[in-house]
């Protein structure tokens, strides 16, 4: 069975077990989180289950692993013939969950 959630702005496809990385939320190590916005639920059966835009009574339940950090992005911006440039960088703030459970409204 697996299933494709809505998480902060992002869509992912997870599967029971599988260990996915979103952006921060604020939960603690070992708390359980569970996601709502369920666009389609594929079942071991082969039949699908599409959302407009959600699937109603289909939940994914996960646990908060850790708290890290992505790769480090570096940003250069220059203008050609003016001696402008300019680096900067970016790290996103990432939480590590783990899904325990895909739940369908049948």
């Amino acid at each position: 069975m697996f299933a494709i959630i809505q998480a902060a702005g992002h869509q992912h496809r997870v599967e029971p077990g599988q260990i996915l990385d979103i952006d921060r939320i604020g939960m603690d190590a070992g708390e359980t989180v569970t996601f709502d916005q369920v666009l389609l639920v594929g079942r071991d059966d082969g039949s699908v289950a599409a959302g407009n835009p959600t699937v109603p009574g289909a939940t994914v339940t996960a646990i908060v692993d850790t708290h890290a950090r992505g790769p480090k992005i570096r940003v250069f911006r220059h203008k050609r013939r003016k001696g402008m440039r300019r680096t900067r960088g970016h790290r996103t703030d990432l939480t590590r969950v783990r899904i325990s459970d895909i739940s369908d409204s049948d």
